[in-house]
């Protein structure tokens, strides 16, 4: 079996509903030339972000992330490419994944990446459990 040469980190992050979440991703190459945020498991547009030419691009969004992401530092300093995800529903579960293509890779058709994620992550999303009275009960006497 073939190992792919592209090391995918995968991270498991739980947030509550109403939460913003940071999403994590660190390209290696710092001359970011585009990046995607994709949740594979959404029916078409599958976009959760998506970033080229030097400003978001919405026309694939999935409608559901309209005005609630954006990228932690639009200038990609140092490859950073972690997404906030504002206002966390349940909807929101799934997993996410980041791509990026660095200014010296060869432009794709339509501007999507074709290339492994270099980070996947699984997000949770749970209700705040109950709050448990903890006061110990008086003692009859």
């Amino acid at each position: 079996m073939a190992e792919s040469q592209a090391l995918t980190a995968f991270l498991l992050l739980t947030a509550h509903p109403g939460d913003d979440v940071i999403l994590p991703c660190q390209a290696a190459d710092p001359s970011i030339r585009a990046v995607e945020w994709t949740r594979p498991d959404l029916e078409e547009p599958e976009y959760v972000l998506l970033y080229r030419d030097g400003h978001l691009d919405p026309t694939y969004q999935h409608p559901s992330f309209k005005d609630r992401v954006e990228l932690v530092d639009r200038d990609l300093k140092d490859g950073d490419v972690s997404l906030i995800l504002k206002n966390v529903s349940r909807h929101d579960a799934g997993t996410y994944e980041c791509r990026v293509a660095s200014g010296g890779s060869r432009h794709k058709k339509r501007g999507i990446i074709d290339s492994e994620p270099i980070r996947i992550i699984r997000l949770q999303v749970t209700d705040p459990g109950p709050e448990i009275n903890t006061r110990p009960r008086a003692k009859s006497g």
